[in-house]
């Protein structure tokens, strides 16, 4: 297939080279090019933003060991659905990637099956467990672009500390799930009125600003770059902001459903609401938007995490956290940021989904500079659709925005200039 293109009269924005204005977009082999190539194929782009492949740093692909939820081919595929041609894939698998040997046998899979980019994370220690550090050294040299526990939290203060350290001498990034694990024993959701009203265990915010508090105090100690995921309370803001402003090295990020529904949610039992960390209160989720507003949030990600129609289904006590979110991630983001809120430009929100994450874990991508692979999402802002789970590529349907009404979507996604999606 033909891989030299011709993006003609789109709007392109690209936030790396502070690029917004309408004009044509050439690729050859593969890569952005200055001028086009002779057998170049023509895309007509007019009233679409050409933007660079948008970058999603927190995705659970569950291979190994958990392929009835999802697969790397089929996350892929709906990342490629999304707009996303770059996936940073979680280590929480079965087994976990916490040795090189998983490492590969992951990479490979990826080398495989994967229709868009695809990097991994590997485990802050063995088995998830808190306990032992996992081989960084290893892990780093055999590819892992950041060190997280992502879905555990490791508790002891020692071995953190001793793991940042590691993590700082390899120059990779750490990536926290922020979640004090003895005050969420047996928690379901946020605790606050609606937990005491449905006679539900709750999850106090406290258990992350604390641990978000411990990663500030361990960035500026090490001076070494801590992303706290999926940040869910207006403390959280509080306290990132407070230390982004003293210039330490700690970075944010909100997921879809943190700034768009509440506790409330769960007032009928459906445990596609049942996310970690909880759906919190209005409060919370104006507090994260105006840190979105006001750069304290630096990235947004889904924490894609899909499961079985049968774990949902389970009674909420028992059914397994977490939602899907590749397909409906940057429909939420346009419409809650972009056309109802006014709080982010076109390029600040594409900086958030691109540049930004790709400078975070040091990788070549988010950009639309001469040279670079020709990674490219086409969006129509103002596509006005409704979204049907029954159409995911996702082997899972885990989502609380089944039927929900939506503008602006990815058209097109483009992987070293071929088409790997296309809406039409």
């Amino acid at each position: 297939m033909n891989n030299n293109l011709i993006l003609k009269g789109g709007r392109i924005i690209d936030p790396a080279n502070n690029i917004d204005a309408i004009g044509d977009l050439f690729v050859t082999d593969g890569h952005i090019a200055a001028s086009p190539a002779p057998s170049a194929s023509i895309i007509d782009a007019t009233g679409l933003v050409v933007a660079p492949g948008l970058i999603d740093i927190h995705v659970h692909l569950r291979e190994p060991g958990q392929s009835h939820k999802e697969t790397i081919a089929s996350g892929t595929a709906a990342a490629a659905a999304g707009g996303f041609t770059t996936l940073v894939c979680m280590p929480n698998t079965t087994p976990p990637i916490d040795s090189p040997e998983t490492l590969a046998w992951v990479q490979e899979k990826i080398r495989s099956t994967a229709s868009v980019h695809v990097f991994s994370a590997a485990a802050l220690t063995c088995d998830l467990k808190g306990k032992e550090i996992a081989p960084l050294e290893e892990l780093a040299q055999g590819g892992a672009i950041a060190f997280t526990d992502d879905g555990h939290c490791v508790q002891n203060l020692a071995i953190m500390r001793e793991a940042v350290l590691r993590a700082h001498q390899l120059g990779v990034p750490i990536m926290d799930h922020c979640q004090e694990a003895t005050l969420t024993t047996k928690s379901i959701m946020h605790e606050g009125a609606w937990s005491y009203h449905l006679n539900l265990p709750g999850w106090p915010s406290l258990a992350e600003e604390m641990i978000v508090a411990r990663d500030i105090l361990l960035a500026e100690e090490m001076n070494h770059p801590i992303h706290c995921q999926h940040i869910s309370s207006a403390k959280s803001i509080h306290l990132l902001r407070e230390a982004r402003a003293r210039g330490i090295p700690i970075s944010g990020e909100a997921s879809p459903h943190h700034i768009t529904l509440t506790d409330e949610s769960l007032k009928k039992g459906d445990t596609n609401f049942k996310v970690n960390p909880p759906l919190r209160t209005q409060k919370d989720i104006d507090a994260i938007i105006d840190g979105i507003a006001d750069g304290t949030i630096t990235i947004l990600a889904s924490d894609h995490a899909p499961h079985a129609l049968n774990e949902k289904q389970l009674p909420i006590h028992q059914a397994p956290f977490g939602m899907i979110g590749l397909e409906t991630e940057l429909a939420v983001f346009l419409t809650t940021l972009f056309h109802e809120k006014k709080i982010l430009s076109l390029s600040r929100l594409l900086a958030m989904l691109t540049i930004n994450p790709a400078r975070l874990l040091k990788i070549d991508r988010g950009t639309l500079s001469t040279g670079a692979p020709a990674d490219i999402t086409l969006i129509d802002i103002n596509s006005h659709w409704n979204y049907d789970r029954e159409t995911s590529a996702s082997l899972s349907r885990n989502t609380p925005f089944h039927g929900h009404h939506f503008q602006g979507r990815a058209v097109r996604t483009i992987v070293a200039g071929k088409t790997v999606w296309d809406l039409k």
